[in-house]
C-alpha cells in the first residue's frame, strides 16, 4: 500500500491554552496603570449594564481606557503589545518538532488560533508565524489606522463555526457562502476525524463538544501553578470534571516542552490520524 501525505490540523485557544493569563494582562493593562482585577470588573459591568456581548464590552473598554489615559491605539500599537506575550514552557520550539514529527508520518499539519482575544495582539508575538489562520477578535480601523470599534468578536459559542471554515478550507471570517455550502465530507480538506482542538477549560467546552462528536480529538490543558477557583477547584481538578463529563478525551499540564505529557499525547493523537487514513484506504480497496 502507497503511503500518501494527508492534511491534519490542531486548532489552539490562545488565552490559558499557549500563555498564561489573559494577553491583556501581560502589557497592555498594566500600561493603563489599572489593576487587572478593576479591569475585568469595570469591563463586565459595561456588558451587565447593557446587555452586551462580554467580548464587545471588554473590547469597548479597552478603546475608551486608553482613550482616557492618552493611549496609541494604531493598529501597530496592539500589535507590539503583542510582542510581550510569554508562553508556556515549550511553545516557541513545540511548532517546529510537532510539524516535523507529523511531516516523518506524513502528515501536513496546518496550525490554527480561535480566541475570544484579540488578532492584533497575537499577530505580534514570536510564534505567530506558525499560524495557517489566527481567527481571534479584532478591531476595525480608520484611514489613520486608528482602531474606531469592533470588526470582530469570537465569544465561547461561535468559535465552533471557525472549526467548520477549517474543516471547508475557508481562510477568513467573512465567507459565510461557502460554510453554508453544502461539502461531501470526502472533499473536505481537513475532515474533522483528522483535528485536535486544544483549550483550557470550561469556556472552549462548546469546541470541544463539537470535536468530539464529528470525530476529532480533544486536550484540556492546565496551568499547575495557577491557584483554585473561588468554589475551591484546582485547575487539574476542573479538567478532571471535563473528563468525567466526557467534554474533552485527554487533559495534560501546559508544558508543550519534547517529551512532556502533552507532547506525548499530540505525537499519539497524529500517529492515530495516519493510521486512520491508512485503514481507510486499505478498506477502500474492498468496497
Amino acid at each position: 500500500m502507497s503511503i500518501k501525505h494527508i492534511r491534519a490540523a490542531i486548532a489552539y485557544d490562545f488565552d490559558g491554552t499557549l500563555a498564561p493569563g489573559n494577553m491583556q494582562e501581560h502589557s497592555f493593562i498594566p500600561k493603563l496603570g489599572i489593576p487587572k482585577e478593576k479591569f475585568w470588573a469595570e469591563a463586565n459591568q459595561m456588558a451587565v449594564d447593557n446587555d452586551m456581548d462580554g467580548i464587545l464590552a471588554y473590547m469597548r473598554y479597552m478603546l475608551q481606557k486608553s482613550e482616557e489615559k492618552n493611549i496609541s491605539i494604531r493598529r501597530q500599537d496592539f500589535v507590539n503589545f503583542g510582542k510581550d506575550i510569554h508562553f508556556f514552557p515549550g511553545v516557541e520550539s513545540y511548532f517546529d518538532r510537532i510539524n516535523q514529527y507529523a511531516l516523518q508520518n506524513g502528515v501536513l499539519l496546518d496550525h490554527h488560533i480561535i480566541s475570544s482575544g484579540l488578532r492584533e495582539f497575537i499577530s505580534g508575538t514570536s510564534i505567530a508565524r506558525h499560524f495557517r489562520n489566527i481567527f481571534a477578535s479584532g478591531f476595525k480601523y480608520n484611514a489613520d489606522d486608528i482602531a474606531e470599534w469592533a470588526a470582530l468578536a469570537i465569544n465561547y459559542t461561535n468559535k465552533t463555526q471557525y472549526l467548520y471554515r477549517i474543516n471547508k478550507g475557508v481562510d477568513n471570517s467573512f465567507d459565510n457562502k461557502t460554510i453554508n455550502k453544502y461539502i461531501p465530507e470526502d472533499s473536505r480538506p481537513v475532515p474533522f476525524s483528522n483535528m485536535i482542538y486544544i483549550g483550557d477549560g470550561e469556556t472552549d467546552v462548546p469546541s470541544m463538544k463539537m470535536v468530539n462528536y464529528q470525530g476529532g480529538s480533544t486536550i484540556a490543558v492546565y496551568c499547575p501553578d495557577t491557584p483554585a477557583d473561588a468554589d475551591g477547584n484546582t485547575p487539574k481538578q476542573i479538567c478532571q470534571d471535563l473528563i468525567r463529563q466526557n467534554r474533552v478525551q485527554y487533559i495534560a499540564p501546559a508544558d508543550y516542552s519534547e517529551g512532556s505529557d502533552l507532547d506525548i499525547t499530540v505525537k499519539l493523537l497524529i500517529d492515530r490520524i495516519r493510521v486512520g487514513e491508512d485503514l481507510k484506504e486499505l478498506q477502500g480497496k474492498y468496497q
